[in-house]
């Protein structure tokens, strides 16, 4: 079983910038591909950026440009958000899977999610 743990979450006016941490218990490195989703409240969960497990990554078009996925070399995955806009606030969650996955912006397709971690954007 793998264990997610997202951090970094918070309130932020808008144009500023958030990174967030999402912590596995497993070494993810080449072994799971991960991503990152977003749901605001009364709204389906959307994908927002992804990392297959040979690190190919993917985004959606509303945050391409200003948010960056990344991963080190060991089990953490991140996402820096740059720019951010009110529409940016959702819960954020991070999700992993051992396969390499044909929709990686699909939520039904992983098999691991953390808690999330709240992004609140002002205007």
């Amino acid at each position: 079983q793998v264990q997610l743990v997202e951090s970094g979450g918070g309130s932020v006016q808008a144009g500023g910038s958030l990174r967030l941490s999402c912590s596995a218990s497993v070494y993810t490195s080449a072994r799971y591909s991960m991503a990152w989703f977003r749901q605001a409240p009364g709204k389906e969960r959307e994908g927002v950026a992804t990392s297959s497990k040979y690190d190919m990554k993917r985004y959606a078009d509303s945050v391409k440009g200003r948010f960056t996925i990344s991963r080190d070399n060991a089990n953490t995955l991140y996402l820096q958000m740059n720019s951010l806009k009110p529409e940016d606030t959702a819960m954020y969650y991070c999700a992993a899977d051992e396969r390499v996955l044909l929709d990686p912006l699909s939520a039904t397709d992983y098999k691991y999610w953390g808690q999330g971690t709240q992004v609140t954007v002002s205007s």
